[in-house]
């Protein structure tokens, strides 16, 4: 037996979306990330801040620092 493309052999929909929130204040972003956002992939996984946390850390964030030196 075959499945469609896209498709699941689970049935069902896929997993719920979790609700966007800044990966340092915890800020939530109601729906889609803003524009005002960063987005930052650290070792691998996406991660969003809002733009009041990106304003304060502009300089770790052109050097290419994780948040994690923040």
């Amino acid at each position: 037996m075959t499945s469609l493309p896209g498709g699941s052999d689970h049935g069902g929909s896929g997993p719920e979306p979790h609700p966007l929130a800044c990966a340092r204040c915890g800020a939530p972003a109601d729906g889609p990330p803003p524009t005002t956002w960063t987005c930052s992939v650290e070792h691998g996984v996406r991660r969003y801040f809002c733009d009041t946390c990106s304003r304060d850390n502009l300089r770790a964030i052109e050097g290419r620092l994780d948040s994690s030196w923040w």
